[in-house]
């Protein structure tokens, strides 16, 4: 397995350079703290693709917050998705709370949309969702995303959180893999 995860990273495709991605995470955050001034929210971050973004983006939020996590996966790991596990649920009560939840990529949206759809019935106030990458697909999501760094053309991606079988989620900038994995 090492060995194909390092001819991943050495024939990709660098996507966005870390310095573009930080630039992202800074237009993200100013947008999160403008419309989300005032209404003490309650942030998500996604599991654990979303761990390196909350992570840039947390120490960039300048309004009074809670941090709390969810876990909910289509890909355990693998290049595909299959049908939604519950790993973890937040520990902190969601009702009459604004949400933030923020993720990696907003892919096929299945995901996200399950995870925000959990936090309505929670009785959350408000859920606002913030995603670095969007990728552009050729057809609707059934969710989309308030907050996005950046959009990318449909390949399979890794760098920021995303991962390729579950490593290189730490390379710092955005690649595709070649002939997408």
């Amino acid at each position: 397995m090492l060995k194909e995860i390092q001819t991943v990273q050495a024939t990709a495709d660098l996507i966005y350079s870390e310095a573009q991605v930080e630039a992202a995470l800074d237009r993200m955050a100013l947008a999160i703290n403008n419309e989300l001034a005032g209404s003490n929210p309650l942030v998500l971050c996604v599991l654990n693709g979303g761990i390196v973004v909350a992570g840039k983006l947390l120490t960039r939020l300048k309004i009074p917050l809670n941090i709390d996590s969810i876990n909910a996966s289509r890909y355990q790991n693998q290049t595909s998705g299959g049908t939604i596990e519950w790993v973890l649920k937040p520990g902190m009560p969601l009702r009459d709370r604004t949400l933030l939840i923020i993720d990696d990529v907003l892919d096929e949206g299945i995901t996200l949309a399950a995870i925000k759809a959990y936090c309505l019935e929670q009785g959350a106030t408000a859920v606002y969702c913030a995603v670095l990458v969007d990728k552009l697909l050729d057809h609707d999501k059934p969710i989309r995303a308030d907050f996005v760094g950046l959009q990318v053309e449909n390949r399979y991606l890794f760098g920021y959180g995303m991962d390729y079988k579950g490593y290189l989620r730490n390379a710092a900038g955005i690649y595709a893999c070649k002939g997408d994995a």
